[in-house]
């Protein structure tokens, strides 16, 4: 995008002159939204922020467990009492997975039994949970072997070709692999190993990422401590998330199923997370060739790569079988528009207290929903019906969200204007918000309505981290992978990871994603708890108090709108930088992507035709409702045609044109065509195009309706 349109943009959504204009009202309704907002982000504090905290992170909660059972009706009869309506809880039979047994033990060159435990904390009174469970990963199979182990660092494809190199193989061996440097989800990293024969897989959090070499540990400060596990899942949920027996249909109690032999998220591969305590022994023992410098840790001596002269016997039971998950969903009913829908969700299942993930998320909703429920008692609607769900499940394949997404698709595509998720509302002070773009300045404008406790606004401290985390990838010669835009500040590459899914990739309805972070070093460990929240992630509860007002305060925008706040020439942009990303540096000669280029420009133009007429329209103040209802259907259709039924090539549960994820989890934009070119598939690549092209003329035809539509009178 050329320079003067980013300055246009900026200009656009720098905090407004004229502050009585709310993007998608009228004046009198934004004058009347300014008053409900102003009530709205008076009630959440602190101190009901800390409560609710504590009461999810009093015990560990897996998914499928009683505690957490325990939580879903909780949460079903606070939102009773605080005035949600509709109140249910949903039973989903899905393929889960619990631990029974497992050992490590090095059997040679020396003996090593490894702890698999936490130790407590002394000062951390919830780190002596006797509840608290042993190192394992959710979907490993059950098994037994003795095998050499080697180090094949992150255990990405590029790292097995390196050991290969080194005349290494890792067939019926034990890989050790590390978490990070650079990342990929565990999942893929199982993935990888059992594509590539390995009988096992040991992940391990090495303290060059999330221990000592960062800083302080728990309980001095906020990085992993020597006994940290890093528990989660390996699930292939890249391919298809939720119930790996029910793949795309919901795992409603007598659903069909398919057989696990036959599921393709189902890992055959045993897995086991270590602590570095536990990994220390197995590296240091290790010899064959040394590890390249950039395979080399925070432990104090050399890698190497090993072969046969580190021997262990490793033994993993598993508990996995179809167990039911819950889901809890409560509504406020529209006062005008009952059969529009904004989608609200966080997760509730936990590794173990999930005092970051997700607890500190359900505590903020929790306040939002009291907020929301104390509004409704003194009359105060939204126009459109919220919808809030508690999933369940999230940590093991994505499970709740995507069962209940795919139970509701068809009404959710007729019904739905948007999906915000929270996963973890804090692990410190840096906000991060995702958007699809055209949702990207509705959330630049939210920022500027609120107070971060720095006491800038949040679009400045927002603006801050985003300038601050820019300079430091300059430093490091990163590259600028998060997606930025310059000027709305929202990251517009959205990956997979988290209960969005379902909505964007198979569904199409717009998401958002709110999230504060910091330094966060026991991610799905024991010490991830109230303790560590209270010193280090959040103390006093204030950006808890936060997430609960922008999360509220952008839900009420996208419910009050007279006129949904979709800015479809900003969405044009985004997708013309996709192109020129995927393009950029690839020999690509053989794929003409000029009527692709000329689609994207018009669809540009019919955006700025809506967005110009709109807002006229909406300076009016007069607004005929049936107008405004065909406009407000068609501007959520758009969305919806960024689908391809077929789905993207080798994956068709995930249909999103523009967006999708890769295997490691992280953003891949246009993906069905990115991965083409990435492969010099070029037939593919051609479909792909022409796929992308028609939903362009699709979607642009749709607009230039809506101006049409938007000009009677």
């Amino acid at each position: 995008m050329s320079l003067l349109r980013w300055c246009v943009i900026a200009l656009l959504f720098l905090p407004s002159a004229n502050a009585q204009t709310i993007l998608g009202f009228t004046p009198s309704s934004a004058a009347r939204e300014r008053e409900i907002e102003s009530k709205f982000k008076a009630i959440p504090n602190a101190d009901e922020e800390r409560r609710q905290h504590r009461v999810f992170t009093h015990e560990p909660h897996v998914a499928g467990s009683k505690r957490n059972n325990e939580l879903a009706e909780y949460i079903r009869d606070e939102w009773k009492k605080q005035g949600l309506e509709d109140v249910i809880i949903r039973r989903y039979d899905v393929y889960g997975t619990n631990p029974k047994n497992a050992s490590l033990e090095m059997i040679a060159p020396v003996h090593y039994q490894a702890l698999l435990r936490e130790t407590p904390l002394v000062t951390d009174p919830d780190s002596k949970n006797p509840a608290i469970s042993g190192a394992w990963l959710g979907m490993s199979i059950s098994g037994e072997v003795t095998a050499p182990v080697v180090y094949a660092h992150s255990g990405n494809p590029e790292d097995y070709d390196l050991l290969r190199k080194n005349g290494i193989s890792v067939k019926r061996k034990i890989v050790l692999v590390r978490y990070s440097n650079p990342y990929s989800y565990r999942g893929f990293k199982a993935l990888t190993a059992q594509r590539e024969g390995a009988a096992a897989i040991l992940i391990y959090s090495d303290p060059a990422e999330d221990g000592y070499k960062q800083g302080k540990v728990d309980p001095d400060g906020p990085w992993g401590p020597e006994y940290h596990i890093q528990r989660g899942a390996i699930t292939y949920d890249f391919m298809v998330p939720g119930d790996p027996l029910t793949p795309g249909w919901a795992s409603t109690p007598g659903a069909k199923r398919i057989r696990i032999e036959d599921a393709m998220s189902a890992p055959k591969i045993m897995a086991l997370p270590l602590s570095w305590h536990d990994a220390k022994p197995l590296l240091e023992n290790m010899r064959g060739p040394v590890a390249p410098e950039s395979w080399q840790g925070g432990l104090p001596f050399q890698y190497h790569l090993g072969g046969e002269e580190v021997q262990a016997h490793l033994k993993i039971e598993m508990e996995n079988g179809t167990q039911p998950y819950y889901v809890v969903e409560g509504r406020i009913r529209g006062s005008e528009l009952p059969n529009e829908w904004v989608v609200l969700g966080n997760h509730r299942d936990a590794w173990v207290f999930g005092g970051v993930d997700p607890s500190s998320g359900t505590a903020s909703m929790m306040e939002l929903t009291r907020a929301l429920g104390e509004l409704k008692k003194h009359g105060i609607r939204p126009r459109r019906t919220m919808v809030i769900c508690s999933w369940d499940g999230e940590e093991v394949g994505l499970t709740g969200s995507t069962e209940w997404g795919e139970q509701f698709a068809d009404e959710l595509k007729s019904k739905a204007v948007a999906y915000i998720n929270v996963d973890e509302a804090t692990s410190g002070s840096n906000f991060h918000g995702q958007a699809v773009a055209s949702l990207a300045p509705m959330l630049a404008e939210v920022a500027q309505t609120l107070q971060d406790p720095s006491g800038k606004s949040l679009y400045d401290a927002w603006k801050a981290t985003i300038e601050r985390e820019r300079a430091e990838r300059k430093q490091s010669n990163q590259m600028n992978d998060s997606g930025v835009a310059s000027a709305t500040l929202a990251d517009t590459r959205i990956g997979s990871g988290s209960d969005h899914t379902v909505f964007l990739n198979f569904i199409g309805m717009p998401v958002i994603g709110l999230q504060f972070d910091g330094d966060y070093g026991v991610y799905h460990s024991a010490y991830d708890d109230f303790y560590w929240m209270n010193h280090f992630g959040d103390p006093g509860y204030r950006y808890h108090t936060l997430m609960s007002q922008v999360w509220g305060v952008t839900s009420l925008r996208l419910a009050n709108a007279d006129l949904l706040p979709f800015d479809f020439a900003t969405y044009a942009g985004n997708v013309r930088e996709f192109l020129d990303e995927l393009t950029k540096g690839k020999d690509t000669a053989q794929l003409d992507l000029g009527s692709v280029r000329k689609q994207i420009d018009d669809f540009e133009a019919a955006g700025k035709r809506l967005d110009q007429k709109l807002s006229s329209t909406l300076s009016s103040s007069k607004i005929d409702p049936k107008v405004a209802s065909e406009l407000n259907r068609g501007m959520m259709q758009v969305e919806r045609n960024w689908l391809n039924p077929d789905g993207i090539p080798g994956r068709p549960w995930f249909k999103h044109i523009l967006y999708g994820a890769r295997f490691t989890y992280a953003h891949l934009e246009l993906p069905g065509l990115a991965e083409a070119v990435e492969k010099q598939d070029w037939p593919t690549a051609k479909q792909q195009a022409e796929i992308l092209q028609h939903a362009l003329e699709k979607n642009t035809e749709l607009l230039n309706q809506l101006v049409a539509k938007a000009t009677e009178k």
